[in-house]
């Protein structure tokens, strides 16, 4: 009997239950897909969840018995990424999807008692990282508004990056009745988000790369809860905005029963919420559906959607010379507040962060103006 229990402890005390499971690491992430991702996630987590499950984790150490994965394995799994050439920040992507699935084994579901991904190094990176965040100069914007000028398709959505610096999603997803032109504001409370009607998220990575004929657009809530607000706007944005209306008022007449109007049909996702996919139908042709009025749209009404930005920036990028993605947009008007003296709480609530290290982590650190600011003021406070 005391043999038993000494054996028992021994056993409880390298990391596993004592009541055992044989499943393995590769069957165990496919459960937790299914039985946590799907339920708790959004789309496109699950999305990028699953990419990395397939084509790194299980590859690797899918064969090992979830029972019986070690830290050691775990260590020589995340060095023979480094080896592979991959960065820094892609081993920590992989390696935490790796420890919240880990995480979920112990609780609620017991299979282990402890995570092998603890006291685990991940490799520093030894090349100098690179900068992708590229800030547009106001000359530079000039010459983006000038190729994309009042009236076309782009125009809108690169002065709303611009002069709010919201999200690509978050532009995309704006609707008329989020606009309050007497208060100038700008409310944000939903996303643009395209995915698969009904389609399983391991149907979709299989057909990565291949023509989805069931993808289409839908409403999705905010990136997180911080997402939803309400965003002051100034007069440029403001005037632009009141002119866009106008415009399309007129192309709505124009095209009467030929205009393409945008309705949104509830349909359920994986976790059972209720989603609004977009669907197009000409103005002639009756719908019980209820219509939305979105911002951005094509002359005919059109929904103008995050792909159709691709052409824009590639325009942007061959045409004008001007490194550009739309979130360029986003760090311009952050980095150009916090430059010019805003308040760092005032840039987090209006970038939608959640929470203020965001921020600080983003947009405080290695910009010359800021080194230069901080070098100044020292002389000014000890040269009085």
């Amino acid at each position: 009997m005391e043999a038993g229990t000494k054996a028992l402890a021994e056993y409880n005390e390298s990391g596993q239950t004592f009541n055992l499971s044989s499943i393995s690491v590769a069957d165990y992430l496919d459960s937790w897909i299914d039985t946590y991702c799907k339920m708790n996630l959004k789309y496109n987590t699950q999305l990028g969840y699953l990419y990395t499950i397939e084509n790194h984790l299980k590859p690797s150490l899918g064969m090992y018995r979830l029972k019986s994965l070690t830290p050691s394995a775990v260590q020589e799994f995340v060095n023979s990424l480094k080896l592979r050439g991959l960065s820094r920040a892609s081993i920590v992507g992989i390696f935490s999807t790796l420890s919240a699935a880990l995480d979920y084994a112990i609780e609620p579901l017991k299979y282990i008692q402890y995570n092998p991904c603890n006291n685990v190094r991940i490799p520093k990176d030894t090349a100098p990282k690179k900068e992708t965040r590229y800030i547009i100069t106001p000359e530079q914007f000039k010459q983006i508004i000038e190729r994309f000028p009042e009236g076309s398709n782009f125009y809108i959505p690169l002065m709303i990056g611009y002069y709010t610096g919201v999200r690509i999603s978050e532009c995309f997803g704006l609707t008329w009745n989020d606009v309050d032109f007497d208060n100038q504001t700008i409310s944000i409370s939903k996303a643009l988000l395209k995915r698969n009607c009904g389609a399983d998220v391991r149907e979709i990575l299989k057909k990565k790369g291949m023509k989805e004929e069931k993808s289409a657009w839908y409403f999705n809530s905010t990136k997180t809860f911080k997402s939803n607000r309400i965003i002051n706007i100034g007069d440029t944005l403001c005037a632009a905005l009141k002119k866009a209306y106008d415009r399309q008022m007129a192309n709505k007449a124009f095209y009467d029963e030929y205009y393409t109007k945008i309705y949104k049909k509830p349909e359920q996702d994986e976790k059972g919420d209720t989603i609004y996919r977009l669907i197009e139908i000409e103005a002639g042709v009756p719908c019980p559906l209820e219509s939305v009025d979105m911002i951005n749209v094509r002359e005919n009404g059109q929904l103008l959607s995050m792909d159709s930005m691709k052409y824009c920036s590639r325009a942007i990028h061959y045409e004008l010379k001007i490194n550009f993605n739309y979130h360029s947009l986003r760090h311009t008007h952050a980095t150009t507040l916090i430059e010019n003296g805003a308040n760092i709480k005032d840039v987090q609530e209006r970038l939608g962060h959640c929470n203020i290290e965001t921020t600080l982590n983003t947009y405080t650190h290695n910009t010359n103006y800021l080194r230069n600011q901080s070098v100044e003021i020292f002389e000014k406070a000890v040269h009085k």
